[in-house]
């Protein structure tokens, strides 16, 4: 299969300024993306990709850096999403590190970088920020959502609150809130940041440092909960970096120790610290059913996609197939069409990022049936 080859991020400014669930208001805002293939002539084929944690709109083909985007090996010609036959969006959403508007930024009001006065964020409000990119493109229903981990939250929050905007929504190893275990992993990282004497309250730009130390902890645990235990025995085990013990306390012994500590130097290394707690809390935030007394069936009665897909992935402990299973429930409670795949694969949650021909078959299967011709908008399949 072709690759995109090379790609051009480009960029929109808003002037309007952005309400947030929060009470907040995000001042004038530019919003970064990419787009891959082409879009026909009545608008019909468009497909928004939402990124996770640490990703960006870099999804497919290579940048100016020369870096192969996060998805590439799903996004580009004759690959399980076509561009051959859609015009993908990938967008980087405000509060990010990557482009658009976020801490790293001048807050205008008063002509110093934001840093941690940068306003919390919710999947809803990047949500309704990318909205406002389709309205730009002259888009008025997109063809899919599709997202995975965090960005399979945005896509299901597509269908609350733009119901009429999308016909098909594709979430992977996604959740339809954070389980308590999730959220104190989220805790003990943002702990490590804030905790690291040059993080500065959040304005440690005005510093000149960067809390790296924290940035890598964070990175390590969150790196853990990505893995499967049969992953990383497999992979690492207790393979030793020397051929004895070195009976260090301190020292790196075993493998699993290197990989970690070269995954935390890298992160730290591009990521932004206030960014992280930002998207690690609109994480912690999401949850639908919260407005229908826990209801989750109650809060997708609004959905009118034609159809959902839902995969999830056997060794994901983190997004667990029961948390799919949940949001497959309150579709089909509501008789909307929803289509499941739970696929077993032993990579944990990093699984949805990988080339699994499993995986992939379901998904090309799935945009064969979005890429045809559409039934009136807002219609469902009982």
């Amino acid at each position: 299969m072709a690759s995109i080859g090379s790609v051009t991020a480009q960029s929109l400014h808003f002037s309007e300024p952005l309400p947030l669930r929060s009470g907040a208001v995000l001042p004038a805002y530019t919003l970064v993306y990419e787009t891959y293939g082409t879009l026909n002539a009545d608008k019909s084929n468009a497909v928004l990709v939402c990124h996770a944690l640490n990703a960006s709109h870099h999804v497919a083909g290579v940048d100016e850096h020369g870096a192969t985007g996060w998805w590439d090996n799903l996004v580009g010609p004759g690959k399980p999403l076509d561009t051959d036959r859609f015009f993908v969006i990938g967008v980087n959403n405000p509060g990010s590190c990557f482009g658009s508007t976020g801490p790293m930024h001048v807050n205008p009001a008063t002509g110093r970088v934001w840093g941690a006065d940068f306003p919390v964020v919710t999947v809803e409000d990047w949500v309704d920020a990318q909205v406002r990119l389709i309205d730009r493109l002259g888009i008025g229903q997109l063809a899919a959502v599709l997202g995975g981990s965090l960005g399979g939250m945005q896509a299901l929050a597509w269908t609350l609150r733009h119901p009429e905007r999308v016909r098909h929504c594709v979430a992977v190893a996604t959740a339809p809130n954070l389980s308590a275990q999730n959220i104190a992993f989220n805790e003990v990282a943002r702990r490590a940041i804030v905790t690291d004497p040059d993080f500065h309250g959040g304005h440690f730009y005005a510093h000149g440092v960067v809390p790296r130390r924290g940035l890598r902890v964070a990175r390590m645990i969150g790196h853990i909960t990505y893995l499967s235990d049969d992953a990383m025995e497999q992979k690492f085990g207790r393979e030793l970096r020397a051929a004895e013990l070195g009976y260090s306390t301190q020292e790196i012994e075993f493998q699993i120790e290197s990989y970690l500590r070269h995954q935390g130097d890298k992160f730290s290394a591009y990521f932004d610290a206030n960014t992280y707690l930002l998207i690690t809390r609109a994480l912690d935030y999401f949850d639908p059913a919260r407005a229908h007394g826990g209801d989750l069936a109650r809060a997708f009665a609004v959905a009118r996609a034609n159809r959902f897909l839902l995969v999830s992935f056997t060794t994901d402990w983190r997004f667990s197939p029961a948390r799919s299973r949940e949001i497959v429930k309150a579709l089909v409670d509501n008789r909307i069409d929803a289509s499941y795949a739970e696929i077993a694969a032993p990579h944990g949650h990093d699984a949805f990022l990988l080339d699994d021909p499993r995986y992939h078959a379901v998904m090309r299967a799935y945009f064969d049936k979005v890429a045809a011709p559409a039934g009136p908008a807002g219609a469902r399949h009982v």
